[in-house]
């Protein structure tokens, strides 16, 4: 399975019935590709959306259903439109239960970098600075490196920030990790990896239970 989709189906494991999410740009988007049957959850928008369904089939979109990134979506039965001032309303309320985000870096206290390399063109900070300080849960999909073979996860982001100790979890295609008080708590690692590899590939200490590690 390619990366990008085995980190969004192990991702889709993290979603219970009931919760309301919000899906980034990238990986985040192909995340309800994945989620179980018979999870029910309700997918926000910070366009003014509460109800998105699976991703749209090329073919069948509608042009004026579009999501914070520019993308087509679906609808689920019972989906709400509202201004956007409602919609981050709902963010800055807490109401959000779960956020999906990319990243550039994380740190091992849980500080996010995603939205600007320096010297590149960016088009600003966008809705990600509220979910990240906002949501209940943070949760990073990622590659587990750059694509030059640099770590995304350091002892300190080098990047600007997003928002400082905000995300719980890390999900990438070599391992799922936890941001806890102690450190980087290592929680599974994919089948094809190895505690070697994740270790080599992480710039920031790992912390372990004894015993074997979990695979997905």
């Amino acid at each position: 399975m390619p990366y990008r989709k085995k980190i969004a189906a192990r991702a889709a494991r993290e979603i219970h019935s009931g919760q309301v999410i919000n899906l980034g740009i990238g990986i985040p988007n192909m995340i309800l590709d994945y989620l179980a049957g018979g999870v029910e959850v309700f997918v926000q928008s910070e366009n003014g959306i509460l109800g998105i369904g699976p991703r749209c089939p090329r073919g069948t979109e509608d042009r004026n259903l579009i999501d914070a990134g520019a993308n087509y979506v679906t609808l689920t039965p019972g989906a709400s439109f509202f201004d956007s001032a409602l919609s981050f309303a709902l963010i800055r309320g807490g109401r959000v239960t779960t956020s999906f985000l990319g990243a550039l870096e994380v740190s091992a206290n849980g500080d996010l970098a995603n939205w600007i390399i320096p010297g590149k063109m960016a088009p600003g900070i966008g809705g990600g600075m509220e979910l990240a300080q906002k949501a209940q849960r943070v949760i990073v999909t990622t590659s587990h490196t750059t694509r030059e073979g640099e770590p995304k996860i350091l002892a300190h982001c080098t990047l600007p920030l997003t928002a400082r100790a905000c995300v719980k979890t890390i999900i990438t295609e070599l391992a799922v990790i936890d941001v806890t008080p102690q450190g980087l708590m290592l929680r599974e690692i994919a089948h094809e990896s190895s505690l070697r590899e994740v270790q080599e590939k992480t710039a920031a200490p790992l912390l372990f239970a004894a015993g074997e590690i979990p695979r997905f």
